[in-house]
């Protein structure tokens, strides 16, 4: 189900006003992310999700973000500096089969996978190694965008986070998405 990795020039549409108008960051994470939460960001790109989410968890809190491309996380550093927001953030780069995240076990409040499950060559691993990351109890809100991943698809990549360990909670509404929280449990 892997399809071809978003190129790294397309991170600046992705994080643009424009999509901003479309999926409000701020509100589609109020409820999941509150102050001093630490929160993994994989897949973040240029920061779309990771920006809104340093402010919302506050001084206290932590966001880790991950990607693939150090183009996108070069631009995310240069945001995120120029937002006062570096501080609480914490940039890694992964590659195509490993998060880079096995120092972080029980660590993680909320992990954040927003369409990024369709573009990793292996859904299952990605799920395995995300895992021990995040505390029990802690949760993974996982979207995908409807224009790329049919239900049948988003079916799978459920399925596969649920053999991973996780517990399907609830499937939150979000515009141009389907989406599901998970729990671990």
């Amino acid at each position: 189900m892997a399809h071809r990795v978003c190129p790294w020039w397309m991170g600046y549409l992705l994080a643009g006003p424009i999509r901003r108008l479309l999926e409000n960051p701020k509100k589609m994470l109020s409820g999941f992310v509150e102050p001093d939460m630490t929160v993994l960001d994989v897949g973040c790109a240029m920061g779309f999700f990771t920006l809104p989410t340093a402010r919302m968890v506050g001084p206290q809190g932590r966001v880790i973000a991950v990607d693939l491309q150090e183009k996108m996380l070069n631009s995310l550093r240069r945001r995120a500096r120029r937002a006062g927001l570096l501080e609480r953030m914490e940039l890694r780069t992964c590659s195509d089969t490993d998060l880079g995240v096995d120092d972080l076990t029980n660590q993680v409040d909320l992990a954040l996978a927003f369409h990024v499950v369709h573009e990793v060559p292996d859904a299952s691993g990605f799920f395995a190694q995300l895992y021990p990351a995040i505390k029990p109890g802690g949760r993974l809100l996982l979207a995908e965008p409807e224009g790329h991943i049919s239900t049948d698809e988003y079916a799978v990549t459920e399925a596969t986070a649920q053999s991973a360990g996780f517990a399907s909670l609830e499937q939150p509404e979000f515009r141009r998405s389907r989406a599901t929280l998970f729990e671990k449990r």
